[in-house]
């Protein structure tokens, strides 16, 4: 028996498979067991022509293929190679067992790139279960920012052969390219950010509440809900927030990459997280993925270490908004179907805009709000209170005028945002300022007596829960790191506090 390793998807993460063989005395047959999917017993056809097209006998014996573990269910064409080598080499004394195989197969014997490669193998990698991988000649470019993997690159199958033959001598195309982007180290690692802010806060005129808001947003990963009348600005400020939050290190950038990847999208590589804006006309399944057989990611987790935009909030279903609650407590999101059960990270930063009534004018001097009494507490009451408690930051925007002018731009925004994130990994802190646990806020979120005092009066006079209490002290040290303050002093808490929903 021959056995190389490939590996599948369970879920967004990537599950090794034992590829073995076994070529006996019998009536000639080729199967494949082992839970494989219709695009893994097509391969048999791709096989047997990539093999009979490159001068290869094709042996009159009982060929099996089994996947393992049996139990997963397998797809890709990332198995043909696998398969093709294990029936070429059946003489070949070598153990291969160590060595990862993926590729496609053509009729004649070319390896084709997969798209789907990338984030399966970056996966292995998160995980420490690869260190050396034949692939399609193709891919070792995006490959190459994966580190501590060693790529042998084939263009046919012939070269697949030879290589496995030869493997004591094999060395591999490549090595670990680095991330050519501006950085910095801190607590030990690098840090990388893009310098070129494609849109610009100097386009938004005005609006200078919202955009200390925005700013404080951006320091701690704090979720921001932007309310005002249509045309203000909301938008504007949401779309730019992605080019002003935190940097990257190369894990985050890597698994940025692989959610492209999953989405069949060509990733980049490049420090800018992603920004996912699903219309409110969305389903719940697009939007937390799902699926009766196969559970897939929806837009809350490709938002994942990025941001997740609700334009319209009110518009969107009920059931989303109150499904949304778990995420954004937890930064995970479980789907259960009978057939498969998921947890995906959802880490992200959550941004939404609304409108101050449904006519969208009861905040505008110039224009007559249209709606009555009851069809604007109705519009409010599709926002439930456990839902709004989640949200760090409100702000209602100012009615635009014309002598409004620019102010901060995106530049400086992110500068103040990188001597925060300095500042926090230089005291040991881990997670974002809005992600913090209890013990941690106990540590980092240190306030003066004046700041304590406060606080007190606003939990008796607000009624806040314990969940709101949490996120004030949390929003006012992020307030304190951009004042480059240790300890959370009185004007940071009546800060926080200005930013509490009313109502």
């Amino acid at each position: 028996m021959k056995m190389v390793t490939c590996a599948t998807y369970e879920g967004i993460d990537a599950k090794v498979v034992h590829v073995e063989s076994t070529l006996t005395k019998g009536l000639p047959s080729f199967s494949v067991v082992g839970m494989a999917s219709a695009s893994i017993n097509e391969a048999k056809e791709r096989v047997k022509s990539a093999l009979l097209s490159n001068d290869f006998s094709f042996p009159p014996k009982r060929i099996t293929i089994n996947l393992a573990p049996s139990d997963i269910k397998k797809e890709g064409s990332q198995f043909d190679l696998s398969m093709a080598l294990l029936i070429a080499l059946d003489y070949l004394q070598n153990d291969l067992s160590e060595w990862f195989v993926f590729g496609e197969l053509g009729l004649d014997g070319v390896v084709k790139e997969n798209i789907q490669l990338y984030p399966l193998i970056l996966s292995l990698a998160n995980q420490k279960r690869i260190q050396k991988a034949m692939v399609p000649f193709d891919s070792l470019e995006k490959l190459s920012k994966i580190p501590d993997v060693e790529f042998y690159g084939v263009k046919t199958l012939d070269e697949a052969i030879e290589l496995l033959k030869n493997q004591e001598s094999a060395t591999p195309n490549l090595q670990h390219s680095k991330i050519d982007y501006p950085s910095y180290m801190s607590n030990n690692e690098e840090y990388y950010f893009d310098d070129k802010y494609t849109e610009d806060f100097l386009d938004v005129k005005g609006q200078e509440i919202a955009k200390r808001a925005a700013l404080i947003s951006a320091a701690g990963f704090h979720n921001i809900l932007l309310e005002g009348s249509p045309g203000c600005g909301k938008s504007m400020i949401a779309q730019r927030l992605r080019y002003i939050l935190p940097p990257l290190s190369s894990d985050d950038i890597l698994d940025i990459a692989k959610l492209d990847a999953l989405e069949a999208k060509e990733p980049e590589f490049k420090p800018l997280r992603s920004f996912r804006a699903p219309h409110h006309s969305s389903t719940s399944a697009s939007i937390f993925g799902g699926g009766s057989h196969k559970a897939r990611i929806g837009e809350v987790g490709l938002a994942h270490r990025g941001i997740l935009f609700f334009d319209e909030l009110p518009h969107f279903s009920k059931g989303v908004l109150e499904a949304l609650r778990e995420p954004l407590q937890d930064n995970k999101i479980r789907i259960s179907r009978v057939n498969a059960k998921v947890e995906y990270p959802a880490d992200f930063l959550f941004v939404s805009a609304m409108n101050p009534c449904p006519c969208g004018n009861l905040l505008n001097d110039a224009k007559e709000c249209r709606c009555s009494e009851l069809e604007i507490q109705r519009y409010k009451n599709r926002l439930s209170d456990p839902f709004l408690d989640r949200i760090d930051l409100s702000v209602v925007m100012q009615h635009v005028n014309s002598n409004d002018t620019a102010g901060i731009s995106s530049k400086e925004m992110h500068e103040k945002v990188i001597e925060v994130h300095k500042r926090v990994k230089n005291r040991g802190q881990r997670n974002f300022t809005a992600k913090l646990c209890d013990a941690d806020i106990e540590k980092f979120c240190m306030l003066n007596s004046e700041a304590q005092d406060v606080l007190d009066i606003a939990v008796d006079r607000f009624a806040l829960s314990f969940r709101s209490i949490k996120k004030i002290q949390k929003v006012s040290r992020t307030i304190a790191d951009l004042d480059n303050s240790e300890i959370i002093e009185k004007s940071h808490i009546l800060e926080a506090l200005s930013y509490r929903r009313r109502g």
